[in-house]
Protein backbone atom coordinates (compact mmCIF):
# COMPACT_ATOMS: atom_id res chain seq x y z
CA UNK A 1 0.00 0.00 0.00
CA UNK A 2 1.46 3.29 -1.45
CA UNK A 3 1.86 6.04 1.61
CA UNK A 4 -0.55 8.81 1.82
CA UNK A 5 -0.09 12.45 2.32
CA UNK A 6 -2.08 14.79 4.58
CA UNK A 7 -3.28 18.09 3.84
CA UNK A 8 -4.78 20.15 6.33
CA UNK A 9 -6.21 23.85 4.58
CA UNK A 10 -6.66 26.85 6.92
CA UNK A 11 -8.26 24.17 9.96
CA UNK A 12 -9.99 26.08 12.54
CA UNK A 13 -12.04 24.68 15.50
CA UNK A 14 -13.83 27.13 18.17
CA UNK A 15 -16.02 25.77 20.93
CA UNK A 16 -18.67 27.66 22.99
CA UNK A 17 -17.23 27.43 26.71
CA UNK A 18 -19.92 28.23 29.59
CA UNK A 19 -17.20 30.31 31.38
CA UNK A 20 -14.62 31.49 28.87
CA UNK A 21 -17.53 31.98 26.12
CA UNK A 22 -16.12 31.53 22.21
CA UNK A 23 -13.48 29.64 22.68
CA UNK A 24 -11.01 29.01 19.05
CA UNK A 25 -8.64 25.85 20.25
CA UNK A 26 -6.91 25.44 16.67
CA UNK A 27 -7.00 28.57 14.84
CA UNK A 28 -6.37 28.78 10.70
CA UNK A 29 -3.57 25.69 10.94
CA UNK A 30 -2.16 24.85 7.21
CA UNK A 31 -0.14 21.54 7.48
CA UNK A 32 1.29 18.74 5.27
CA UNK A 33 2.39 15.64 6.67
CA UNK A 34 4.41 13.76 3.88
CA UNK A 35 4.21 10.33 2.74
CA UNK A 36 5.24 7.85 5.25
CA UNK A 37 6.74 10.60 7.24
CA UNK A 38 6.38 10.44 11.46
CA UNK A 39 5.23 13.86 12.17
CA UNK A 40 5.18 15.21 15.76
CA UNK A 41 2.72 18.30 17.49
CA UNK A 42 4.21 20.34 20.24
CA UNK A 43 3.25 22.27 22.79
CA UNK A 44 1.91 22.75 25.93
CA UNK A 45 -1.57 21.99 27.35
CA UNK A 46 -4.18 23.73 25.64
CA UNK A 47 -2.15 25.10 22.67
CA UNK A 48 -4.48 22.93 20.35
CA UNK A 49 -2.72 19.71 19.37
CA UNK A 50 -4.56 17.17 20.75
CA UNK A 51 -7.46 19.07 19.10
CA UNK A 52 -5.96 19.21 15.70
CA UNK A 53 -5.64 15.42 16.01
CA UNK A 54 -9.04 14.68 16.98
CA UNK A 55 -10.07 16.65 13.58
CA UNK A 56 -7.77 14.29 11.41
CA UNK A 57 -8.74 11.58 13.21
CA UNK A 58 -12.78 12.29 12.23
CA UNK A 59 -13.78 12.69 16.46
CA UNK A 60 -13.93 16.63 15.91
CA UNK A 61 -15.24 18.51 13.08
CA UNK A 62 -13.48 21.52 11.85
CA UNK A 63 -15.43 24.83 12.53
CA UNK A 64 -13.66 26.06 9.16
CA UNK A 65 -11.32 24.32 6.90
CA UNK A 66 -10.78 21.35 4.93
CA UNK A 67 -9.03 17.80 5.36
CA UNK A 68 -7.51 15.46 2.75
CA UNK A 69 -5.44 12.15 2.78
CA UNK A 70 -4.39 12.11 -0.68
CA UNK A 71 -6.56 13.71 -2.91
CA UNK A 72 -9.59 12.39 -1.15
CA UNK A 73 -11.48 15.09 0.95
CA UNK A 74 -12.21 13.37 4.42
CA UNK A 75 -13.43 16.42 6.01
CA UNK A 76 -17.17 15.26 6.91
CA UNK A 77 -16.16 11.32 6.82
CA UNK A 78 -17.36 9.27 9.99
CA UNK A 79 -13.90 7.86 11.84
CA UNK A 80 -14.37 4.48 10.07
CA UNK A 81 -14.24 5.65 7.22
CA UNK A 82 -10.89 7.16 7.38
CA UNK A 83 -9.27 4.01 7.27
CA UNK A 84 -6.82 4.64 10.12
CA UNK A 85 -5.42 3.54 13.45
CA UNK A 86 -5.38 5.51 16.49
CA UNK A 87 -3.68 4.52 19.99
CA UNK A 88 -4.94 6.20 22.56
CA UNK A 89 -3.23 7.94 26.34
CA UNK A 90 -5.10 5.41 28.04
CA UNK A 91 -4.94 2.30 25.67
CA UNK A 92 -8.12 1.61 25.68
CA UNK A 93 -8.04 -1.79 25.87
CA UNK A 94 -11.86 -3.89 26.18
CA UNK A 95 -11.00 -5.88 29.76
CA UNK A 96 -13.22 -8.84 28.78
CA UNK A 97 -11.68 -10.18 26.06
CA UNK A 98 -8.20 -11.66 25.45
CA UNK A 99 -5.30 -9.94 24.45
CA UNK A 100 -5.75 -11.93 20.86
CA UNK A 101 -9.46 -10.65 20.62
CA UNK A 102 -8.38 -7.34 21.12
CA UNK A 103 -6.24 -7.03 18.61
CA UNK A 104 -8.43 -9.19 16.32
CA UNK A 105 -11.30 -7.04 17.13
CA UNK A 106 -10.91 -4.14 13.95
CA UNK A 107 -10.82 -7.69 11.89
CA UNK A 108 -13.90 -8.89 12.81
CA UNK A 109 -15.84 -6.15 12.77
CA UNK A 110 -14.02 -5.48 8.80
CA UNK A 111 -15.55 -9.44 8.95
CA UNK A 112 -12.30 -10.95 7.88
CA UNK A 113 -12.51 -14.66 7.35
CA UNK A 114 -11.23 -16.37 10.73
CA UNK A 115 -8.53 -17.97 9.26
CA UNK A 116 -6.53 -13.78 8.21
CA UNK A 117 -8.06 -13.21 11.27
CA UNK A 118 -5.71 -15.58 12.83
CA UNK A 119 -2.87 -14.83 10.76
CA UNK A 120 -2.89 -11.55 10.77
CA UNK A 121 -3.45 -11.35 14.68
CA UNK A 122 -0.46 -13.70 14.90
CA UNK A 123 1.51 -11.96 13.18
CA UNK A 124 1.27 -8.24 14.71
CA UNK A 125 2.04 -9.74 18.03
CA UNK A 126 4.92 -10.98 17.09
CA UNK A 127 6.17 -7.83 15.37
CA UNK A 128 5.66 -6.41 18.88
CA UNK A 129 6.96 -8.71 20.98
CA UNK A 130 4.11 -10.24 22.29
CA UNK A 131 3.52 -13.50 21.12
CA UNK A 132 2.43 -16.23 23.09
CA UNK A 133 0.52 -13.67 25.20
CA UNK A 134 -2.94 -14.34 23.17
CA UNK A 135 -5.10 -15.63 26.14
CA UNK A 136 -3.67 -13.07 28.80
CA UNK A 137 -6.29 -10.36 30.05
CA UNK A 138 -5.25 -6.62 29.71
CA UNK A 139 -5.21 -6.97 33.44
CA UNK A 140 -2.32 -9.53 33.20
CA UNK A 141 0.05 -7.54 31.56
CA UNK A 142 2.12 -3.90 32.69
CA UNK A 143 1.49 -0.81 31.78
CA UNK A 144 4.45 -1.40 28.81
CA UNK A 145 2.47 -4.38 27.54
CA UNK A 146 -0.88 -3.13 27.30
CA UNK A 147 0.95 -0.31 25.44
CA UNK A 148 2.50 -2.94 22.82
CA UNK A 149 -1.52 -4.17 22.49
CA UNK A 150 -2.74 -0.88 22.30
CA UNK A 151 -0.75 -0.25 18.82
CA UNK A 152 -0.99 -3.85 17.89
CA UNK A 153 -4.59 -3.00 17.88
CA UNK A 154 -3.76 0.12 15.61
CA UNK A 155 -1.58 -1.53 12.70
CA UNK A 156 -3.52 -4.63 12.71
CA UNK A 157 -5.82 -3.56 10.13
CA UNK A 158 -3.66 -1.98 7.92
CA UNK A 159 -4.40 1.62 8.04
CA UNK A 160 -3.21 4.44 5.51
CA UNK A 161 -2.96 6.84 9.01
CA UNK A 162 -1.72 6.14 12.60
CA UNK A 163 -2.37 8.84 15.00
CA UNK A 164 -1.14 9.09 18.74
CA UNK A 165 -2.51 11.09 21.57
CA UNK A 166 0.63 10.72 24.17
CA UNK A 167 0.74 7.30 24.09
CA UNK A 168 3.32 7.22 26.36
CA UNK A 169 2.39 9.48 29.26
CA UNK A 170 1.34 6.54 31.61
CA UNK A 171 4.39 4.59 31.28
CA UNK A 172 7.78 5.33 33.98
CA UNK A 173 10.96 7.05 32.06
CA UNK A 174 12.96 4.08 31.37
CA UNK A 175 10.08 2.31 29.55
CA UNK A 176 9.08 5.85 27.56
CA UNK A 177 12.44 5.47 26.28
CA UNK A 178 11.90 1.90 25.09
CA UNK A 179 8.55 1.87 24.07
CA UNK A 180 8.95 5.36 21.93
CA UNK A 181 12.00 2.87 19.72
CA UNK A 182 9.76 0.18 18.92
CA UNK A 183 6.99 2.82 18.00
CA UNK A 184 9.21 4.45 15.46
CA UNK A 185 11.25 0.96 14.03
CA UNK A 186 7.61 -0.45 14.00
CA UNK A 187 6.11 3.19 11.90
CA UNK A 188 9.31 2.82 9.94
CA UNK A 189 9.12 -0.50 8.77
CA UNK A 190 5.62 -0.12 7.97
CA UNK A 191 5.59 3.35 6.16
CA UNK A 192 2.86 4.36 7.55
CA UNK A 193 2.02 8.32 7.51
CA UNK A 194 1.77 8.94 11.19
CA UNK A 195 1.29 11.95 13.58
CA UNK A 196 2.23 12.00 17.00
CA UNK A 197 0.91 14.10 19.97
CA UNK A 198 2.95 14.89 22.83
CA UNK A 199 4.07 17.97 25.62
CA UNK A 200 7.15 15.83 25.79
CA UNK A 201 10.43 17.69 24.06
CA UNK A 202 12.65 14.99 24.79
CA UNK A 203 10.06 12.28 23.42
CA UNK A 204 9.52 14.57 20.32
CA UNK A 205 13.07 15.13 19.08
CA UNK A 206 13.94 11.34 19.85
CA UNK A 207 10.78 10.37 17.82
CA UNK A 208 10.05 12.70 14.79
CA UNK A 209 10.92 13.21 11.57
CA UNK A 210 9.68 16.73 11.56
CA UNK A 211 7.99 18.39 14.71
CA UNK A 212 4.95 21.40 14.69
CA UNK A 213 5.39 23.63 17.91
CA UNK A 214 2.22 24.97 18.39
CA UNK A 215 0.62 27.59 20.95
CA UNK A 216 -2.08 29.66 20.99
CA UNK A 217 -4.33 26.98 18.29
CA UNK A 218 -1.44 28.57 16.20
CA UNK A 219 1.92 26.62 14.31
CA UNK A 220 4.55 28.56 15.43
CA UNK A 221 7.11 26.65 13.58
CA UNK A 222 7.82 23.41 11.86
CA UNK A 223 11.34 21.87 11.17
CA UNK A 224 13.43 18.82 12.48
CA UNK A 225 14.23 18.27 16.19
CA UNK A 226 18.18 20.13 14.71
CA UNK A 227 16.29 23.00 13.34
CA UNK A 228 13.54 24.07 15.93
CA UNK A 229 16.95 23.60 18.46
CA UNK A 230 19.72 25.18 17.29
CA UNK A 231 17.25 27.90 14.69
CA UNK A 232 14.27 28.68 17.09
CA UNK A 233 12.53 31.54 15.22
CA UNK A 234 10.65 32.75 18.21
CA UNK A 235 11.66 33.24 22.30
CA UNK A 236 8.61 30.77 23.04
CA UNK A 237 10.17 27.98 20.04
CA UNK A 238 13.86 29.05 22.11
CA UNK A 239 12.58 28.61 25.74
CA UNK A 240 10.36 25.56 24.76
CA UNK A 241 12.55 23.39 23.03
CA UNK A 242 15.41 22.47 25.53
CA UNK A 243 17.37 24.57 27.97
CA UNK A 244 18.15 27.99 26.92
CA UNK A 245 19.77 31.36 28.47
CA UNK A 246 17.88 34.96 28.48
CA UNK A 247 20.62 37.45 28.94
CA UNK A 248 20.81 41.46 28.80
CA UNK A 249 21.93 42.77 25.51
CA UNK A 250 22.18 46.01 23.83
CA UNK A 251 22.54 46.25 19.85
CA UNK A 252 25.09 49.15 18.89
CA UNK A 253 26.26 50.73 15.84
CA UNK A 254 29.42 49.03 14.85
CA UNK A 255 30.48 51.68 12.20
CA UNK A 256 31.52 49.82 8.79
CA UNK A 257 32.02 46.39 10.22
CA UNK A 258 27.98 46.59 10.90
CA UNK A 259 26.15 46.16 13.96
CA UNK A 260 27.34 45.06 17.40
CA UNK A 261 25.67 43.17 20.03
CA UNK A 262 27.17 44.07 23.75
CA UNK A 263 26.09 41.10 26.13
CA UNK A 264 27.42 41.47 29.98
CA UNK A 265 30.16 43.47 29.01
CA UNK A 266 31.21 42.06 26.05
CA UNK A 267 31.27 43.01 22.55
CA UNK A 268 30.13 41.01 19.50
CA UNK A 269 30.06 41.45 16.07
CA UNK A 270 26.64 39.98 14.64
CA UNK A 271 26.74 37.81 11.62
CA UNK A 272 22.92 37.42 10.82
CA UNK A 273 19.94 39.64 10.56
CA UNK A 274 18.88 42.01 13.09
CA UNK A 275 15.31 41.61 14.17
CA UNK A 276 13.51 45.27 13.84
CA UNK A 277 12.79 45.18 17.24
CA UNK A 278 16.66 44.62 18.65
CA UNK A 279 17.68 47.80 16.39
CA UNK A 280 18.35 49.67 19.15
CA UNK A 281 17.43 49.62 23.07
CA UNK A 282 17.88 46.87 25.37
CA UNK A 283 16.93 43.35 24.24
CA UNK A 284 17.15 40.13 25.25
CA UNK A 285 19.87 37.94 23.60
CA UNK A 286 19.47 33.61 23.74
CA UNK A 287 22.06 31.30 24.09
CA UNK A 288 22.39 27.48 24.88
CA UNK A 289 23.78 26.36 27.88
CA UNK A 290 26.20 23.71 26.02
CA UNK A 291 27.70 27.01 23.78
CA UNK A 292 28.55 28.79 27.23
CA UNK A 293 32.39 28.03 27.43
CA UNK A 294 34.07 28.46 30.97
CA UNK A 295 37.87 29.04 32.56
CA UNK A 296 40.00 29.17 34.87
CA UNK A 297 41.97 30.77 32.67
CA UNK A 298 40.52 34.60 33.55
CA UNK A 299 42.55 36.38 31.26
CA UNK A 300 40.86 34.74 28.32
CA UNK A 301 37.34 34.83 29.11
CA UNK A 302 34.93 37.64 27.50
CA UNK A 303 33.67 38.52 31.07
CA UNK A 304 33.70 36.90 34.38
CA UNK A 305 31.61 35.35 36.44
CA UNK A 306 31.04 32.79 39.77
CA UNK A 307 29.91 29.66 40.09
CA UNK A 308 26.71 29.61 42.32
CA UNK A 309 26.11 26.03 41.55
CA UNK A 310 26.89 22.76 40.32
CA UNK A 311 24.83 19.82 39.69
CA UNK A 312 26.42 16.56 38.32
CA UNK A 313 23.73 14.97 35.80
CA UNK A 314 26.16 12.10 34.49
CA UNK A 315 27.01 12.18 30.54
CA UNK A 316 27.29 16.26 31.71
CA UNK A 317 27.71 18.55 34.61
CA UNK A 318 25.33 21.70 34.81
CA UNK A 319 26.96 25.01 36.62
CA UNK A 320 24.56 28.04 37.61
CA UNK A 321 26.80 30.96 36.90
CA UNK A 322 26.35 34.45 38.49
CA UNK A 323 27.79 37.63 36.07
CA UNK A 324 26.98 40.81 37.10
CA UNK A 325 23.74 39.81 38.68
CA UNK A 326 22.46 37.72 35.73
CA UNK A 327 22.29 33.76 36.26
CA UNK A 328 23.76 31.92 33.32
CA UNK A 329 23.53 28.20 32.95
CA UNK A 330 26.89 26.58 31.21
CA UNK A 331 26.33 22.70 30.74
CA UNK A 332 29.68 20.89 30.15
CA UNK A 333 30.57 17.23 28.99
CA UNK A 334 31.72 14.98 31.76
CA UNK A 335 35.39 13.48 30.84
CA UNK A 336 38.10 13.06 32.97
CA UNK A 337 40.42 15.24 30.73
CA UNK A 338 37.38 18.06 31.07
CA UNK A 339 38.39 20.87 33.76
CA UNK A 340 35.79 20.82 36.89
CA UNK A 341 34.87 23.88 38.77
CA UNK A 342 33.58 24.36 42.29
CA UNK A 343 30.71 26.92 43.98
CA UNK A 344 31.82 30.11 44.69
CA UNK A 345 34.92 29.80 42.51
CA UNK A 346 35.39 33.17 39.86
CA UNK A 347 35.72 31.48 36.19
CA UNK A 348 36.14 33.43 32.85
CA UNK A 349 32.88 32.84 29.78
CA UNK A 350 33.38 32.88 26.77
CA UNK A 351 30.59 33.09 24.16
CA UNK A 352 30.66 32.96 20.10
CA UNK A 353 28.57 35.44 18.07
CA UNK A 354 27.87 32.27 15.71
CA UNK A 355 25.60 30.93 19.00
CA UNK A 356 23.99 34.08 19.60
CA UNK A 357 20.19 34.30 19.17
CA UNK A 358 18.37 37.38 18.39
CA UNK A 359 14.42 36.08 18.84
CA UNK A 360 11.35 37.58 17.90
CA UNK A 361 8.94 37.74 20.75
CA UNK A 362 5.53 35.93 19.91
CA UNK A 363 2.55 37.99 21.11
CA UNK A 364 -0.61 36.02 22.40
CA UNK A 365 -4.39 36.20 19.90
Amino acid sequence: MQALRIRLENITKTFLHRVKGRVTAVDDVVLEVLPGELLTLLGPSGCGKTTTLRMVAGFETPSAGRIFFGADDVTDLMVNQRHLGFVFQNYALFPHLSIFENVAYGLRVKKLPGPEIGRAGAEVLRMVGLEGYEQQFPNQLSGGEQQRVALARAIVIRPQVLLFDEPLSNLDARLRVHTRGEIRRLQKSLAITSIYVTHDQEEAMAISDRIVVMNHGRIVQVGSAEELYFRPRTEFVGRFIGKINALPGRVADGGAAGPALNVLGASYRLTGPVPVRAATGDIRVYVRPEMVQITSDLSAADFRARVAERTFLGEKVEYGLDARGCRLWASLPTSAAQETFSVQQEVGVRLSAEHLLLLEEETAP
